[in-house]
């Protein structure tokens, strides 16, 4: 992963994930479930993390170097749903603005602003 790189919010529906992290600091992170809470931490060469099926998670490096780390799922199927292209990626139709800007208490305006720039991703 390049320095400053993400791995944004996604989740695995069926797969739990574990992290070995071989080079370079991490910063990660889930999100549990009712209620939301981070749990994150910073990870270094040597630490591994797992990341609970189906919940929110993410990495990024926070190292002024590049960084390595082995991912494991265990799952053939795993699935991946990374959270904002979906939301705001989805396509034929799309999610109506409506009822993203009331979701994320967002001007619809953003919302739009945001469905232009993830258009395209998911095609």
């Amino acid at each position: 992963m390049l320095n400053g790189g993400l791995n944004p919010p996604h989740i695995h529906p069926h797969a739990t994930e574990i992290l070995l992290v071989l080079e370079g600091t991490l910063s990660i992170g889930f999100v549990t479930s009712n209620p939301n809470r981070l749990i994150s931490e910073v990870l270094n060469p040597v630490d591994v993390f797992v990341f609970p099926i189906g919940l929110i998670h993410f990495q990024f490096n926070i190292a002024k170097t590049n960084g390595v780390a082995i991912a494991s799922l265990n799952s053939q199927n795993p699935g991946v749903i990374t959270i904002a292209n979906a939301t705001f990626g989805s396509y034929n139709p799309s999610i109506n603005p409506d009822i993203l800007a009331k979701a994320f208490q967002l001007d619809k305006k953003v919302v739009n602003n945001l469905q232009v720039k993830f258009d395209g991703i998911n095609k």
